[in-house]
């Protein structure tokens, strides 16, 4: 079986929520499978890189502002927030999705999109485990086992492996897809990632 494309994402990103409504698909077309993977852009852009938050910096974070809206109007997507509203604090949702991925590996996926969906499409705020209450993953764990997940121990101790395992991985953005030892960051890089399954490679 070919190897999967490897999807490293934080639900903070809103390319990595535009790029998560497309890469099983993408996937799917060149007979393989995703295997998703949460990463903090707090972690790996703000203390590996020492950069700032893309919509704090200087004249990126207006075409952020822009291009985002953007994107998602090409895709039919519609929004529930914008780039510019408060960020949520990730941890919450990303110590769940840890503990899913380790305990109910067949749900990850399912779990990602609810919690992408509820975010970014609704515009629901995350920040805290009780949140995740009302998530609602059909065929998949309940919204109480999701928020005692992120509360918990375990799930915090599994992301941080999470997180150091994508860094090792050279992960530093959200979305980027790693297959065959190849890396692709960015929505705008989906594209060419279906180009390169496509032939093969060059």
């Amino acid at each position: 079986m070919p190897s999967p494309l490897h999807f490293h994402f934080d639900f903070i990103s809103p390319y990595g929520y535009l790029a998560s409504l497309r890469i099983e698909s993408l996937a799917a077309r060149h007979g393989r499978r995703v295997e998703w993977h949460a990463m903090l852009l707090g972690v790996s852009v703000l203390k590996v890189m020492g950069l700032k938050p893309l919509m704090e910096t200087p004249l990126k974070g207006d075409y952020i502002a822009r291009d985002v809206p953007r994107c998602a109007r090409e895709a039919g997507v519609v929004l529930g927030r914008t780039p510019g509203a408060a960020v949520m604090n990730p941890l919450p949702s990303a110590r769940a999705f840890a503990w899913v991925r380790r305990h109910h590996p067949a749900q990850a996926a399912a779990t990602a999109h609810a919690i992408y969906q509820a975010y970014w499409g609704e515009g629901r705020d995350l920040s805290t485990p009780q949140a995740l209450q009302a998530i609602d993953v059909p065929g998949g764990p309940s919204g109480h086992a999701l928020a005692d997940a992120a509360g918990s121990d375990e799930a915090a101790a599994l992301l941080r492996a999470d997180v150091e395992a994508s860094l090792q991985a050279g992960v530093f953005g959200s979305p980027t897809v790693v297959v065959d030892g190849e890396m692709f960051w960015g929505l705008d890089k989906l594209d060419q990632l279906d180009r390169w399954l496509t032939r093969g490679g060059w």
